[in-house]
């Protein structure tokens, strides 16, 4: 079977994430999400001659998925309180790393503006999860033990990070545009596991898994 990705966008509190690592663990493939910030991180940081250094490093040494998969796991659920602050050296850093993934191997990418810098591959479907505001509420206070108040800070301000980030990157679009999308799913409605089924099926339709 050809390599394949799947990119997910998620409001947050939906259980996008969630559904995005129990795809992958369905299918056998890796999850990236801020692993990727991660190494972007690292390497926005070395002059061009370090970067073009570790790049081919990374790639000699099996590639840009094993060397991620090395770095540690960020906390499942990570709220972005600060205002959004362009950084265009870090996107690129990004994009490279996502585009070397899709080169590299079937994998799950969230967030990252991946639909947009995947766009023109054939080989990508992307998934937008979004639910209604009690709903992400609910879960943000569970997952997260915090007061309603906080919760709902934390989605709004978190939500408007993500629009904020994908509206810069991507131009103008803007990222609950449901054209973006070949899938959008409302996760109350359809439920985390059957959101998981659906997509499953979605990717047996386009011909990536059986």
């Amino acid at each position: 079977m050809d390599k394949f990705v799947v990119t997910f966008a998620r409001g947050f509190g939906s259980g996008g994430k969630e559904i995005a690592s129990l795809l992958a663990k369905d299918l056998g493939i890796h999850c990236y999400e801020n692993r990727i910030l991660t190494l972007a991180s690292q390497m926005s940081g070395l002059d061009e001659k370090l970067f073009q250094a570790v790049n081919e490093k990374i790639r000699d040494n099996g590639g840009f998925a094993g060397f991620i998969r090395g770095l540690p796991r960020a906390k499942s659920y990570i709220a972005r309180n600060e205002k959004f602050v362009s950084d265009d050296k870090l996107f690129e850093c990004q994009k490279e790393i996502i585009r070397n993934l899709a080169e590299t191997e079937s994998c799950v990418i969230v967030g990252k503006c991946a639909d947009y810098i995947l766009r023109d591959k054939q080989n990508v479907v992307s998934v937008y999860i979004e639910a209604p505001r009690a709903f992400c509420l609910n879960r943000t206070m569970e997952k997260m033990g915090v007061t309603k108040e906080v919760a709902a800070a934390t989605i709004e301000q978190t939500d408007k990070f993500r629009a904020d980030y994908y509206k810069y990157y991507t131009k103008g679009n803007y990222w609950t545009n449901p054209v973006n999308y070949d899938m959008t799913l409302n996760s109350e409605k359809v439920g985390i596991e059957d959101c998981v089924k659906l997509i499953k099926h979605y990717l047996q339709m386009k011909g990536f898994i059986k």
